[in-house]
């Protein structure tokens, strides 16, 4: 399936363009019109994710303290809880005693945005984030 491009003209300041073309440089974006291109997706994807029940799929990821008591238990107790939307979990041991954890999840966008804020409210958590796309998992299986 083509979609049709459609030129359109923006107004931004100098410096902010400046900055804008600093980045997409960095980051490897071939022009502006890519780069802003991924920018409007993901902000379409955002809301998406931010308004309802369509299903997505996406990443939780958490950065906490190994020293905080029963947080590995209490972080693992959640996602047996959601285990029909957590459908991986990778451990990366950091230094000094803390760990990122990345899962990967899929399942109704406000379901997934409410398990999120349970795992990132846990106590030791230091910081997470969900990132939402709305392209899913295919079924590994069909029922009979």
């Amino acid at each position: 399936m083509s979609d049709h491009l459609e030129r359109i003209s923006i107004t931004i300041p100098r410096s902010v363009l400046a900055q804008f073309d600093a980045t997409l440089e960095k980051r490897g974006f071939a022009n502006r019109s890519q780069a802003i291109t991924e920018i409007v997706n993901r902000e379409i994807i955002e809301a998406g994710g931010q308004i309802g029940d369509q299903v997505m799929a996406g990443t939780i990821t958490l950065f906490y303290s190994n020293r905080q008591n029963n947080l590995q238990k209490k972080l693992s107790a959640i996602q047996r809880e959601h285990i029909a939307e957590v459908i991986s979990s990778l451990h990366v041991h950091l230094e000094e005693d803390h760990t990122m954890e990345v899962l990967v999840v899929q399942g109704p966008a406000n379901k997934l945005r409410s398990i999120a804020d349970e795992l990132i409210t846990c106590k030791g958590v230091k910081t997470g984030k969900l990132n939402l796309s709305t392209t899913i998992i295919p079924p590994v299986h069909q029922n009979p």
